[in-house]
């Protein structure tokens, strides 16, 4: 039961080039820095990576994506990476793009063993016909695009038919866990880390605060230890990002005199 890894380094010694992971965060939220690194150190290539999206330039996945070590993306927002997109726009990196609330679901359905769903999110777009790019030639060319899927009417309404993923890993990072892998996440970032960590077939959690078992009450954990084979305690002062800073001003009179 007890399913405490030594280190970052020791957890994800077993990926290799062309593994396949689900990595967690929802922005620069809850995600796997620790994790991320030591993949980075261990230096497996050709990485298909799901995630909702692919962190900053110099910052979560995107340390990765700098190194050249992604090969394939599955994400459903790309807009603060500017590598990502030089990446995509030269062929050295294929895209799948995906409604967002449609990859939660693929996540949850690849960890539920549901091979396949319906869904009306997409239909009579290019989702459904297919034709997106997925990888172009180093002159812009399209090389891969999305094919078309399946679609059929429920009710009077049409709905597009998506497959679930399953990946060979997935990274998570937790609040609160414990020896077991019971998990307890942080506001946003349990947006995508539960989805990402039933995905994996070897899910690896860092924990910011470790508990005894039994610490976690068990109407506070929102991810059981049945879908957790490893888990490392990585502490409270792992770097922790504001995505974009939004502030007002201050009305005159609560200004400094």
């Amino acid at each position: 039961m007890d399913k405490l890894v030594s280190s970052a380094r020791a957890a994800v010694a077993d990926i290799g080039r062309g593994a396949s992971l689900a990595v967690g965060g929802f922005g620069t939220c809850g995600v796997p820095t620790t994790l991320i690194s030591a993949v980075l150190e261990s230096g497996p290539g050709a990485l298909d990576i799901v995630s909702n999206n692919c962190g900053l330039d110099d910052f979560g996945l995107g340390l990765l994506l700098a190194a050249h070590r992604v090969a394939r993306m599955t994400s459903s927002y790309v807009g603060e990476n500017k590598e990502f997109e030089r990446q995509f726009l030269s062929g050295d990196l294929e895209v799948e793009l995906v409604p967002q609330g449609t990859l939660a679901e693929r996540l949850r359905s690849g960890g539920a063993g549901i091979p396949a769903f319906y869904t009306s999110s997409g239909v009579g777009t290019a989702v459904s016909d297919g034709g997106v790019p997925r990888r172009y030639t180093a002159d812009g060319a399209v090389l891969v695009a999305s094919p078309a899927k399946e679609v059929r009417t429920f009710d009077g309404r049409p709905y597009v038919l998506e497959t679930a993923i399953v990946t060979d890993f997935a990274l998570v990072r937790a609040a609160r866990g414990d020896a077991y892998g019971n998990l307890v996440f942080h506001e946003s970032a349990r947006n995508f880390n539960p989805l990402c960590a039933m995905a994996g077939r070897v899910t690896i959690a860092e924990v910011e605060e470790l508990v005894e078992p039994g610490g976690l009450g068990p109407d506070s954990v929102h991810l059981p230890g049945i879908f957790v084979q490893r888990v490392i305690e990585v502490g409270p002062t792992s770097e922790k990002r504001i995505e974009r800073r939004t502030v007002r001003a201050r009305p005159l009179e609560l200004r400094p005199k």
